[in-house]
């Protein structure tokens, strides 16, 4: 209940104060890709139950994104403010809403979409006990995950057999000792990363 009521507040105070510049970049992706200005995805939540997770969309329209498919690596279909947006987590804060929602913690495992919980079902069984983070420490660590997987040969293996597993090693060990204080920590780590982008 202690942090439902931090996350909560939290975001409410959050979404306030960065209303205007909200407006300011929704207008921006209007005018400089057209709507849908936010990009809705099915993902996989707390006790396996999926919610729609929204962001700030940063690239071109794909009907089989919103449905949870996605290229990994991919980055042609990123356009040049959503370079902008994504490199300071900025198409992130439209989350502040699903936190506010109760769908989301402002820290927890980011969700995943259903084909990657597929992956490793018995691991996410596990993971999916908490509720799904804005950040977390495998965010800190895979901030520039994307580079990772264009450089690959094969990013949807890499992805699969190296990054996944080790970022769900990090969610196991963050469930395990979850607390305020730790929290709280990863918040500071995470505004510090994004204001070093």
């Amino acid at each position: 209940m202690i942090k439902r009521c931090f996350d909560f507040c939290t975001a409410a105070a959050g979404l306030i104060v960065a209303s205007p510049a909200l407006l300011v970049i929704a207008g921006l992706v209007l005018f400089s890709m057209g709507p849908p200005v936010i990009f809705r995805q099915r993902r996989v939540g707390k006790n396996g139950k999926e919610f729609t997770l929204l962001k700030f969309r940063t690239m071109t329209i794909s009907p089989d994104a919103e449905k949870g498919e996605f290229e990994p690596g991919n980055l042609s279909r990123i356009m040049p403010l959503g370079r902008f947006l994504r490199k300071r987590n900025i198409d992130e804060l439209p989350q502040l809403f699903n936190v506010m929602r109760g769908e989301m913690s402002l820290v927890g495992p980011r969700p995943e979409v259903k084909k990657w919980v597929e992956a490793y079902p018995e691991r996410w069984a596990v993971v999916h006990r908490v509720k799904p983070g804005v950040t977390d420490p495998a965010s800190l660590i895979y901030r520039h995950e994307e580079t990772i997987l264009a450089e690959s040969r094969d990013p949807e293996k890499t992805y699969r057999e190296e990054i996944l597993p080790h970022k769900l090693a990090l969610y196991e060990e963050y469930i395990g000792k979850e607390n305020f204080f730790v929290d709280m920590a990863i918040i500071m780590k995470t505004i510090i990363a994004v204001l070093k982008s």
